[in-house]
Order: structure tokens, then C-alpha cells, then sequence
């Protein structure tokens, strides 16, 4: 793949550590032995470690998705920062979408999920192929569950605005009223989002692997919360005046509770960068909903209806 288009942001880090040479024993990936109390040279080959990656996906005709691989060693219970790409993009005769396949497909060790921080699933009304009534008359689980929800939000509120089934889903209405702080997400097929649904739809039937849906800005305030960071770093981490540092303190606090290790030069991307922070944040989710420290889909929540990696409100880190 062409250097000119796609950046692999270099590595520099602190202390002593150095690249794996030819001839280590290291894989190609892990690229240094990292310091005090991370695997060492010598432990890596019987080390049990399982790769993830985070999307932050953008329009497919711009240069703004970014990749980040993030390898997740169980039983030192630390997570590593591999490899951040940015600007992945088209050139003249290959897509920006076979590129993001090829990163994903050639990486060595089999990811166990790719994170996208876009809808993954399309809204039922969409998908459905019944004779349709109109949803005022439908019996359908999900729009049965957002009527529901409609009505119960209207009887402690003011009236809101008619639910539309055909660009939004359950759990977009879900996380605007039932946690602790409210998120209101982008429709999944509205008018900013749509373009970005059809292409993690595209992109995501050629992955093998599990794939994981995530709200990055609801992944900061769980995990932020975990890290007792100040409620302003946590809800303005994408504002063009104090985002670079609301994402600083989030980073920093990670690797100062020796959580993940994060080279110095992918550390500066990232504040620089909020789409490949969004990446970051996004496989960091996948991990956690590896370990089990998602939420589960609530009870009443129709089964066959989208649901998404959120860490929990118990998140300890």
C-alpha cells in the first residue's frame, strides 16, 4: 500500500525501549518490549494475546478514517496500541474501502472484532419485507418497543416529536432517557449519518470476523468516569477549542494508571487527531466488551433489534 496514501503514525517512546529487530522474537506487530510490568522480549512467544481493531469511519470520498489495532495481553490484564493509521483514502484506481479491508485481512494474528463508531444495522423499517400497515398499526417487536417508549416519555414531559422507524432505532431513543446521562445519538439513516451507515454496511459483510457497533462519546464518559476525569474533559472531547486537551487528560490518564501503553508519537496524533482518537476509543470499547465489562442488551429490549458495546456505569479500571 502506498505511503502517500495511508499514514501510519511512527512510534517514539519514552525510556530505553527499542524496535524489534530482524531475527527477534517478537512479532512483526509488537514492536517493543514495553516498560516495567508490560510483556518483555524474552516472555513473548508463550504469551496469550488477542488483537482488536476500532474504525472511525468517515465519507468514503474523504481522507478522515482512521485504524487503530490495539493487542489486549489477558493475563498481565494491559492493552497496547500497536498501530494508528490515519488518513486512509482512495487513490486512482484502488478504494479507500479495499485499502481498510486489506489493513484488516493482512494483519498478522486473527482480530477477535472490528469496532466501527458508526450504526452498523439498518432500521426495521428498512429491512422489513411484511405487507406494511403504516407503523401506527404495525405489531412488529421493535416498533411495538418504541411506541412503548414513546408513550412513556410523553406521560412525564412535554410531547416530542413522532418517532420515524424508517431512519432511527430502538437504541437511539433508548440512550437519550434511560442511563444516567442523556446521549442523543444521530439517527442511524438521518440525514448526517445515512451516507456513513451504507458505508459500514458495505465494508462490514466482508469482514469475517465479529463486528462491534460503539458510540465513542458514550465510551468516553463510562471510561472517563472509571478514571475519575472532570465532567468537562468528558462530553467535549470533539469541540475544536479545548478538545486537544480534553483528549490529552484521557490518554494521559490511561497510561499514567498503566492501563495501556501508547507510544508518544500515536499519543500527539490523537490529541492532534479526534477521528484517530475516535479509532482508539472505539477498539479500546471492543476489548472491553471482549472482557465483559459491556453493558447487556436490556430485558424488555427486542431481541433482534441493534444493540451496541457500552461500558458499564460499574466500569472499575
Amino acid at each position: 500500500m502506498s505511503k502517500k496514501r495511508v499514514q501510519s503514525s511512527r512510534r517514539r517512546a519514552r525510556g530505553t525501549v527499542k524496535r524489534a529487530q530482524k531475527g527477534d522474537s517478537l512479532p512483526s506487530w509488537l514492536q517493543a518490549a514495553p516498560l516495567g510490568g508490560w510483556p518483555t522480549k524474552g516472555s513473548s512467544p508463550g504469551l496469550k494475546v488477542h488483537h482488536f481493531a476500532g474504525i472511525s469511519l468517515a465519507g468514503g470520498k474523504t481522507d478522515k478514517t482512521c485504524l487503530a489495532l490495539l493487542d489486549y495481553y489477558p493475563a498481565q490484564n494491559k492493552i497496547f496500541l500497536s498501530r494508528l493509521f490515519e488518513k486512509i483514502r482512495s487513490d486512482e484506481t484502488t478504494s479507500a474501502d479495499l485499502h481498510l479491508h486489506r489493513m484488516l485481512t493482512q494483519s498478522p494474528g486473527k482480530l477477535e472484532s472490528v469496532a466501527f463508531d458508526v450504526p452498523l444495522k439498518f432500521p426495521k423499517c428498512v429491512t422489513c419485507r411484511l405487507k406494511c400497515p403504516g407503523y401506527e398499526e404495525c405489531t412488529e417487536p421493535e416498533i411495538e418497543w418504541m411506541w412503548k417508549h414513546y408513550k412513556k416519555i410523553n406521560a412525564r414531559r412535554k410531547p416530542k416529536r413522532l418517532f420515524t422507524p424508517y431512519t432511527e432505532r430502538c437504541v437511539e431513543m433508548y440512550l437519550a432517557t434511560e442511563i444516567e446521562e442523556a446521549f442523543h445519538l444521530p439517527h442511524a439513516l438521518g440525514s448526517n449519518v445515512a451516507p456513513l451507515t451504507a458505508r459500514a454496511h458495505f465494508v462490514s459483510r466482508r469482514i469475517s470476523v465479529p463486528t462491534v457497533e460503539v458510540y465513542p462519546k458514550l465510551s468516553i464518559w463510562r471510561i472517563g468516569r472509571a478514571l475519575h476525569l472532570a465532567r468537562s474533559h468528558l462530553l467535549f472531547h470533539k469541540h475544536s477549542i479545548g478538545g486537544d486537551e480534553s483528549r490529552k487528560h484521557f490518554l494521559h490518564r490511561l497510561v499514567e494508571k498503566n492501563i495501556a501503553f501508547i507510544y508518544e508519537q500515536d499519543t500527539k496524533t490523537m490529541i492532534e487527531n479526534n477521528q484517530a482518537f475516535e479509532a482508539f476509543v472505539t477498539a479500546l470499547t471492543a476489548v472491553l466488551d471482549f472482557r465483559g465489562e459491556c453493558e447487556s442488551r436490556p430485558k424488555d429490549f427486542p431481541k433482534k433489534e441493534s444493540w451496541m458495546a457500552i461500558p458499564k456505569a460499574s466500569l472499575k479500571l
